[in-house]
């Protein structure tokens, strides 16, 4: 991804701040550009911190790579999805000047998706699943690694990403269910975002159902037991089950619309 933000005129005045440390900092600007909706300076802001000093990412951290990567791919899934069902894609006149168009400008933005998918893998392939320090922090990667293969699987309808993709979150999935309680976000997120690659990238609507089904139901029989500081994550992610859940299950038995958009839930993501 470019960005003409010219972060190397920040690292040289990251000696002079006596109070932080060079990884401080970086924290410090991705909460600022956070707060600015400046997502792509977010990006290399935490990829910076990855790549050269820690790849070790405490939950903060770890919740503000996400964030940051999950806004500059939404735009471009979200537009992405757009010109793929507008009229002019899907029109019979193949030789208009609109139609070759839309598609080159289709095709663009499809290669902008694949950059920061291949980017975000790297990160998770070659510095953050291998220095994931607990079960926490492998489940969350992995899971973020099979959201990023499911992204680029939906506009490559490649095999190998779709099959990837599935692997990430089938190992993801042993780990949260041997190591992490059934109300944890976590494993609700990626129970959700599992059952959603079942759905849309496997077609397989059994067992999208029966996961989503069978998440919901052991973390409902485990709600007394629900932590105070992840009720409001908890309950959200559970709400989101339940309605992939009624969506599907009418789906399925009113031959309803099947290109209705489904839930999925980012780790970072405000419950609110």
């Amino acid at each position: 991804m470019a960005s003409a933000f010219n972060l190397d005129a920040f690292k040289a005045i990251f000696p002079d701040i006596k109070d932080g440390s060079p990884r401080d900092c970086y924290v410090t600007l991705a909460r600022t550009a956070e707060g600015a909706e400046r997502y792509e300076e977010m990006c290399q802001f935490m990829k910076e911190l990855v790549c050269n000093h820690d790849a070790n990412l405490n939950e903060d951290e770890r919740n503000l790579l996400s964030v940051a990567y999950k806004n500059v791919i939404g735009a471009k899934r979200a537009s992405w999805r757009t010109m793929k069902t507008s009229p002019l894609e899907s029109s019979v006149e193949t030789d208009s000047t609109e139609k070759r168009l839309t598609e080159q400008y289709c095709s663009q933005v499809e290669r902008e998706l694949k950059e920061v998918c291949d980017e975000v893998l790297h990160l998770l392939e070659s510095k953050l699943i291998p220095a994931a320090s607990d079960f926490e922090d492998s489940v969350f990667y992995k899971k973020m690694a099979g959201d990023y293969c499911r992204y680029l699987a939906e506009s490559s309808d490649s095999e190998e990403d779709k099959q990837l993709a599935a692997k990430y979150y089938k190992d993801a999935f042993a780990v949260a269910e041997a190591e992490l309680r059934a109300t944890h976000p976590i494993r609700l997120g990626l129970a959700l975002n599992y059952s959603v690659c079942y759905y849309e990238i496997l077609k397989d609507k059994h067992a999208a159902c029966e996961l989503a089904k069978r998440a919901f139901d052991e973390a409902i029989s485990k709600l007394d037991k629900l932590q105070t500081t992840e009720y409001k994550d908890s309950t959200l992610i559970m709400q989101l089950l339940r309605d992939n859940l009624t969506l599907w299950t009418s789906n399925s038995s009113d031959d309803g619309n099947d290109d209705e958009e489904v839930a999925e839930y980012s780790d970072g993501d405000d419950a609110a």
